[in-house]
């Protein structure tokens, strides 16, 4: 009965997972979802997956796809109702989320795991991730989100990161000089989207009844 759904394996908080669990809820997409404890790794997905990270999505014809970008522009080539891909912005698109990945998310894991890295202060990382929050104030300053008056993938695909530094140190970010950044991710965090695929689930396990999303878990 099931075996003509996709499999996702993803851990709530992962903010690669979670932007790949946005694209595939917007784009309505019905899948076997199985949520992974990161340090007991199903073999399953191993098996499909031997880099280990989530999320991962296999596909019924055998497909897998585990980069959390390509899984998102899977989900909106099978149906993108509001024009997430923008393709008029395409470029501008494509330029900020590299720039999340690649330059604001070292940053970011260095904030968010000083201890781990006592070469330099938490502050001195939270300063450097602070470039990237700055120049997304200043494009929310401007229009409500990030590319103009709609979402577009950009805004999907940056906002999980957005929350975890939010939440390194909460009561500095409520006070930090970023109000309308607060304001968007306020938004997105209130969202039945956003919150739709936030919920909590078991870790699923070889041989668990499949839990189909959105059925199952609406």
């Amino acid at each position: 009965m099931t075996d003509h759904y996709p499999v996702l394996y993803t851990f709530r908080r992962c903010p690669y997972a979670i932007r790949a669990r946005l694209a595939l809820a917007y784009s309505r997409q019905t899948l076997i979802w199985r949520e992974v404890v990161l340090k007991d790794k199903p073999a399953a997905m191993l098996e499909i997956s031997p880099k280990a990270t989530v999320p991962v999505l296999q596909l019924p014809q055998g497909e897998v796809i585990d980069e959390s970008f390509d899984i998102m522009q899977w989900a909106l080539q099978q149906s993108d109702p509001d024009n997430w891909l923008d393709q008029t912005n395409r470029p501008e698109i494509i330029a900020l989320i590299a720039e999340n990945d690649l330059e604001f998310k070292p940053h970011l894991d260095k904030y968010k795991y000083a201890d781990r890295f006592p070469e330099e202060s938490m502050t001195t990382y939270r300063a450097r991730a602070e470039l990237f929050l700055t120049s997304l104030e200043q494009r929310l300053e401007q229009h409500p989100f990030l590319l103009g008056d709609k979402i577009t993938l950009a805004d999907a695909a940056i906002v999980p990161f957005i929350r975890q530094f939010a939440g390194v140190d909460a009561q500095w970010f409520q006070h930090a000089p970023y109000p309308c950044l607060r304001r968007w991710l306020e938004a997105w965090l209130n969202n039945e989207l956003f919150l739709s695929v936030m919920k909590k689930y078991p870790q699923w396990k070889e041989g668990d009844r499949p839990l189909l999303f959105p059925t199952d878990i609406d």
